[in-house]
């Protein structure tokens, strides 16, 4: 049976739950193919994060935490926890 969406006809807000979430590959300066809302930490260690600036600071991170920040980037150098971005 195809799934429905009740909330198909409203347009999705900032507030609004992510819809789509992709594998996140660190690569040293190269931007995220999609700016997420959120980081979802799939296995914990350090996430050395870009932002848009190109300011890059590296945060020790849990399992399972949901890293609020739209990141333009995750290096590669200085991260060891694995993460999927949110929109």
């Amino acid at each position: 049976m195809p799934q429905t969406d009740p909330f198909a006809s409203h347009r999705r807000g900032l507030e609004s739950p992510a819809a789509t979430h992709f594998e996140i590959v660190p690569q040293d300066g190269t931007d995220l193919p999609v700016r997420p809302r959120v980081l979802r930490v799939v296995s914990a260690g350090e996430l050395a994060v870009r932002d848009a600036a190109g300011t890059v600071i590296i945060y020790p991170v849990a399992a399972g935490e949901t890293f609020a920040f739209s990141a333009a980037g995750i290096e590669a150098t200085g991260t060891t926890a694995t993460v999927a971005g949110w929109y």
